[in-house]
């Protein structure tokens, strides 16, 4: 049987970061405004490494280029998932994402980014910018060059255990407060239509209007497809989020012992609460890993909740 691939975060400093995944996951920080932890990730701003084992110290997109029979032999150039925390303590900017094909014409032959949200934490009455209001791209244009965000945004209520798919192309924001974990295409791209006039550095980070407008969809899909309410799920079961193009997500609550048999070339695990064992190997809340090709029936015993993902 194939070992677990446990791998090693990667944190990111951030204008809207804090420090509370300190204290939710015993991470040890780089600092007080810590936003983001890259659990899973082989992109070049983020390379997570192996943590033990027999690949300890290789970064996961080495072990992609070396060792891809770990992933079923899978035929991508990368390894096609990112996974994240992000720890919002302000809100972040106003922003959309390109999809695939506008990527490949005007970022160099980058990849988009289609993303999706677990909730782990929220304040009470929460809601997240998701799509805006606008009837025609005349109309989106007028609103955002007249600062009128109120009248053109979205808010869509959430809260703990809600699991939302962002679309390419969709308007959307993390307001203050709110913890999750994303599930994404390994890419780095985003478009910042407006940041309330914070400064990084001393300087105002840079907007992208005009690539935010050609890639915004118009008119807004409905929010009803794009969340589902997790918290009635059952407990010791895989139960599908979404499935798209890029990724599959499931959630799953153990209870007691749960076990199932993978069919998929390799899973993406991060454990969101609790603990317990999978396989006889301890994992707890904050572990990231994976289970190579190979790797045979999942037994798991104890009390957590899980977000898995593959592609």
């Amino acid at each position: 049987m194939a070992e677990l691939l446990f791998l090693k975060p990667v944190f990111k400093q951030t204008v809207w970061g804090g420090n509370r995944m300190r204290k939710d996951f015993a991470y040890y920080l780089p600092g007080e405004n810590t936003g983001e932890c890259w659990g899973v990730s082989a992109h070049p701003d983020g390379d997570c490494r192996i943590q033990s084992g027999t690949f300890r110290g290789k970064k996961l997109s080495e072990l992609w280029r070396e060792e891809r029979q770990l992933f079923g032999n899978l035929d991508m150039e990368e390894f096609p998932i990112l996974v994240k925390i992000i720890d919002a303590q302000d809100k972040l900017s106003i922003q959309v994402h390109p999809g695939n094909d506008y990527a490949r014409k005007n970022e160099n032959g980058a990849k988009g980014k289609e993303e999706c949200w677990y909730i782990l934490d929220c304040p009470q009455e929460a809601a997240l910018v998701i799509g805006h209001q606008a009837r025609s791209k005349e109309q989106l244009k007028r609103l955002i060059e007249a600062g009128e965000w109120e009248k053109l945004i979205r808010r869509v209520p959430i809260k703990k255990g809600d699991f939302i798919q962002i679309n390419a192309g969709t308007m959307h924001a993390i307001t203050a407060h709110v913890m999750l974990l994303e599930t994404q295409q390994n890419s780095n791209l985003t478009y910042r239509i407006y940041d309330y006039g914070r400064k990084s550095r001393g300087k105002a980070r840079k907007l992208h209007i005009e690539k935010g407008l050609e890639v915004m969809n118009v008119p807004e899909s409905p929010i009803e497809g794009s969340i589902v309410h997790t918290q009635e799920f059952p407990e010791n079961r895989l139960n599908q989020l979404i499935l798209t193009e890029h990724y599959q997500v499931w959630e799953v609550k153990v209870s007691g012992e749960f076990t199932f048999a993978r069919n998929v070339p390799f899973l993406v695990m991060t454990v969101v609460s609790g603990r317990g064992f999978l396989n006889g190997v301890f994992i707890r809340k904050g572990r990231h890993f994976i289970l190579p090709w190979g790797f045979g029936r999942v037994k798991m015993c104890g009390a957590m909740q899980i977000i898995v993902s593959t592609v």
